[in-house]
C-alpha cells in the first residue's frame, strides 16, 4: 500500500482512540445510538465477556440448542412428516440472514452434512427453480428474520409453504424459525407448529450475526466444524483487542483510511472463498456507507466492495485494474494448500495449484509495478478455524474504521428509506388496480384516477401487471400509445 510506517505513526492518537472505543463497545456501551442498543456480536464466541449473567447464559444455551438441533436433523432423530430423515435444507433469509451463512456453507460444507440451499430473494421464478430441485418430503426449511416483518423473507416462507401444501405436506412439520421472541415469525412458528425456534437478539445486527444461530445452524446442518469456526473467531478477537501497533484489524482499518476514496477489490484465489466479496459487500458497505457522522455533519463516507475470484479475475477486470483509473486497492487472499491430497502435474514439475499461486503473485507484482495498492491475507488452508478468523478480522476492522471516520457502523437508515419507498409503490399499484376497469385507459388517465402525478411509475406498474396476466394492454407498440384495462373475470 502506498504509505509508510510514519503515516501510521501519525495516526497514533486516532488508532488508540479507536481501540479504546471498541473496548467500551465490548463492555456493553450503547454503540447503536439510533436504536439505543448494545452491540454484542463479539460475545457470541466468548460469552464470558458479556456484561450480564443473563446474556452469558442465553448465548451458551442458544449455541447448545443450535448444535443439538442440527445433530438431531443430520442423525435422523428429528424426522420429517412422511420420510425417515431430512437430506436437504433451505435457508429462507436475506442480507445478514443469508450472506454470511452462505459463505460459510459454501466454503466449509462437508459430505457429512445435509445439502443447504438459500432462498434469498422475493423472485417467484427463483423460488420455482429451487423448489423444482428439491424433494420437499426430505427438506427442512430454516426461516431467519429478527422481526419477522422482512418482506422478502416473509414472501419466501409463503412460497415454500405453498409448495409444501401443494405436495400434500404440512409446512410446520418441515420448518424451523430463527427469530426474536415475540416477533411476527415467532407467532407464525407457534401457530403452525414449527419443529423448533432459535433466538435472535437486538444486540446482534444482521450483518454481524454469522456466529449466532443465524449462521451456526446452517453451518452445522452442512457439516461445518462449528466449534472450530467459533474458536478461530475468538482467537482473532483476542489478537485484535491489542494496542494498534500489534493489532491486525487496526492495521487493516488504517490501510483503508489511508487509501482514501478507493474501492476495495476482493481477489480470493480459492473457489471455496468466491462468496467472500458478496459477504463483505454488506458487512463493509452497509456499515460504512453513511451520509452523516456522529456529530450530524454530512460526510458521505463509504468503501465500495466488489470482486470475484482468482484466477477468473485475470480474464475479467484485471485489465482495468492495471491500465484503468487508480481508484481502488486490491485484497488478495492466498491459500497455500492446494488440495487435501497430492496434485497431478499439468506440465513437468508444475501443478494446477502452482499456476494459481503464480497468477496471484504475478498479478500482485503487476499491480505493484503500476503503483496500485494491495493487501494480502495468507492462510495455510480454508478450514473452519481460518474462516472464523477472517470473519472476526473484518468485523473488527469495520468497527475500528468507523471510529476513525466518526460514523455509526451499526445502523442502516437508508435501507429503511428504500423499504418505505417500495411500500409506496405497492400502495400505488393497489390504487391503479382499483381504478382500472374494462374500458381501456392510458397510463396518464390511470395515474390521475389513482391520485398520483408519477405517470412513469404508473406506466411501469401497468406493464408489470400486463406481463403477469393481471391487466390487458391494447394499442401500441409505442408505450405512449398503449391502453390498459382489467382482464375479464
Amino acid at each position: 500500500m502506498p504509505f509508510s510506517r510514519a503515516d501510521l505513526d501519525a495516526m497514533d492518537g486516532a488508532l488508540t482512540a479507536a481501540v479504546e472505543a471498541m473496548a467500551k463497545l465490548e463492555a456493553g456501551a450503547i454503540a447503536n445510538v439510533d436504536e439505543n442498543r448494545m452491540v454484542g456480536h463479539y460475545w457470541l464466541r466468548a460469552a464470558s465477556l458479556a456484561p450480564e449473567a443473563s446474556l452469558r447464559d442465553a448465548i451458551d444455551e442458544a449455541r447448545e440448542a443450535t448444535l443439538k438441533l442440527a445433530a438431531d436433523v443430520r442423525e435422523g432423530r428429528l424426522r420429517p412428516e412422511k420420510a425417515d430423515r431430512f437430506t436437504a435444507a433451505v435457508v429462507v433469509g436475506i442480507g445478514g440472514s443469508s450472506l454470511g451463512p452462505m459463505l460459510v456453507c459454501d466454503a466449509l460444507g462437508t459430505e457429512d452434512g445435509v445439502e443447504v440451499s438459500f432462498l434469498d430473494n422475493t423472485d417467484p421464478d427463483g423460488a420455482d427453480r429451487m423448489i423444482a430441485r428439491l424433494d420437499l418430503a426430505t427438506t427442512l426449511v430454516v426461516v431467519i428474520s429478527k422481526s419477522g416483518g422482512t418482506k422478502e423473507t416473509r414472501n419466501g416462507m409463503l412460497e415454500m409453504k405453498s409448495a409444501y401444501e401443494a405436495a400434500g405436506l404440512a409446512f410446520g412439520r418441515h420448518a424451523v424459525a430463527v427469530t426474536s421472541s415475540g416477533s411476527k415469525l415467532d407467532a407464525v412458528a407457534d401457530a403452525e407448529g414449527f419443529l423448533a425456534r432459535l433466538p435472535m437478539w437486538d444486540w446482534v445486527g444482521g450483518r454481524t450475526s454469522v456466529t449466532s444461530a443465524v449462521g451456526l445452524l446452517p453451518a452445522a446442518l452442512a457439516g461445518v466444524d462449528v466449534p472450530a469456526l467459533l474458536a478461530g473467531a475468538a482467537e482473532m478477537d483476542a489478537l485484535t483487542r491489542r494496542a494498534w501497533s500489534d493489532n491486525p484489524a487496526a492495521w487493516l482499518a488504517a490501510a483503508w483510511r489511508l487509501a482514501g476514496d478507493r474501492a476495495m477489490v476482493m481477489l480470493p484465489y480459492k473457489d471455496r472463498l468466491q462468496l467472500i466479496s458478496r459477504y463483505l459487500q454488506q458487512l463493509v458497505m452497509e456499515s460504512i456507507g453513511k451520509k452523516l457522522d456522529l456529530d450530524g455533519q454530512v460526510v458521505h463516507t463509504g468503501i465500495t466492495v466488489y470482486g470475484n475470484k482468482g484466477s477468473t479475475d485475470q480474464h475479467a477486470y484485471v485489465q482495468q485494474l492495471l491500465d484503468g483509473p487508480d481508484d481502488f486497492f486490491a485484497t488478495f487472499i492466498e491459500v497455500r494448500r492446494d488440495r487435501a491430497g497430492s496434485s497431478i502435474e499439468v506440465e513437468p514439475g508444475v501443478t494446477s495449484g502452482d499456476y494459481l499461486f503464480g497468477f496471484l503473485r504475478g498479478t500482485r507484482e503487476a499491480l505493484l509495478d503500476r503503483g496500485r495498492g494491495s493487501v494480502t491475507l495468507s492462510i495455510p488452508a480454508v478450514d473452519a478455524r481460518r474462516v472464523g478468523a477472517i470473519i472476526a478480522l473484518y468485523e473488527r476492522a469495520v468497527g475500528l474504521y468507523a471510529t476513525l471516520v466518526n460514523i455509526n457502523a451499526y445502523h442502516q437508515p437508508a435501507v429503511e428509506s428504500g423499504k418505505k419507498a417500495a411500500a409506496r409503490v405497492l400502495a400505488l399499484q393497489g390504487a391503479v388496480v382499483s381504478a382500472m376497469g374494462r374500458e381501456p385507459k392510458s397510463a396518464e388517465n390511470l395515474a390521475e384516477a389513482a391520485g398520483s402525478d408519477d405517470v412513469e411509475t404508473v406506466a411501469a406498474i401497468l406493464r408489470h401487471l400486463a406481463e403477469n396476466g393481471r391487466a390487458e394492454v391494447t394499442g401500441g407498440p409505442a408505450p405512449w400509445d398503449q391502453r390498459f384495462r382489467a382482464p375479464e373475470a
